[in-house]
């Protein structure tokens, strides 16, 4: 994966144009809409049904996953920043399975197993997410360590977390064990289906940004921007965990 050379980019190099400021308005709404202020609350609406339903539901389940990881920020700003650098679609396609792969595992792990983590813990880590893959891109890691870690590695092991982060949620709500295992999946399926929806319009929107010239020039500072929103997600999540002491 690419990341930014400081020699060929600094912050003084960055004029705001329309596409930074779409991004930044893109963002900022995303956190003014916020259900709650946490990343993986679920809609009232969904939470009643989760629990008065019982059975095999396919296709609602489906449609819950669906919607919530269109409507999950912290997944889109994850993803964000993973495919910045990726121009290759074979390239996008690996690192959205890594991250599909641990999404789906600890989501039904998490689960069927009962177990218990903090969701203001999880949620924390996931702003760390958002964080750790703006800093990435920023080659930060390479210019204060001399080391790059594992992308692929990280991936992987943040989808198992982000997986975690849902799979807390849904334990909240007593979800029936009648038809348990196949809705758990149909709600995973719908978590990916969402998930490429989702994609499909980011790549979009970066394949057009990528041919302009402002690209590069504002690449910084959407990541720091990124870096910012992961940094209020953490602080959020972790002034809820001291406050609900």
């Amino acid at each position: 994966m690419h990341s930014l050379s400081m020699g060929a980019m600094d912050a003084s190099s960055v004029r705001p144009n329309r596409s930074l400021l779409l991004l930044l308005l893109f963002m900022a709404l995303l956190f003014l809409g916020m259900p709650d202020a946490l990343a993986h609350a679920v809609a009232e609406g969904d939470k009643g049904f989760i629990q008065e339903s019982s059975g095999v539901m396919l296709l609602p389940f489906i449609y819950m996953g669906a919607k919530h990881m269109m409507t999950g920020y912290d997944h889109l700003l994850f993803l964000f920043g993973v495919i910045f650098f990726l121009y290759r679609l074979k390239d996008v396609g690996l690192y959205v399975t890594l991250f599909a792969v641990g999404h789906s595992v600890t989501l039904l792990l998490g689960v069927l197993t009962e177990i218990s983590i903090s969701s203001y813990v999880i949620d924390a880590i996931i702003g760390f997410s958002v964080v750790y893959k703006a800093l990435d891109n920023l080659g930060a890691f390479q210019r204060w360590f001399g080391y790059q870690p594992n992308t692929k590695g990280a991936t992987l092991i943040f989808g198992l977390l982000h997986g975690f982060g849902l799979a807390t949620k849904i334990q909240e709500y007593d979800i029936s064990a009648d038809g348990l295992i196949p809705n758990l999946i149909a709600f995973n399926v719908g978590v990916e289906i969402g998930q490429l929806l989702a994609l499909s319009a980011i790549l979009i929107v970066m394949g057009y940004w990528r041919r302009t010239a402002s690209f590069w020039r504002h690449a910084y500072t959407a990541n720091v921007a990124m870096m910012s929103a992961g940094f209020l997600l953490m602080g959020y999540q972790l002034t809820g965990l001291i406050v609900s002491q």
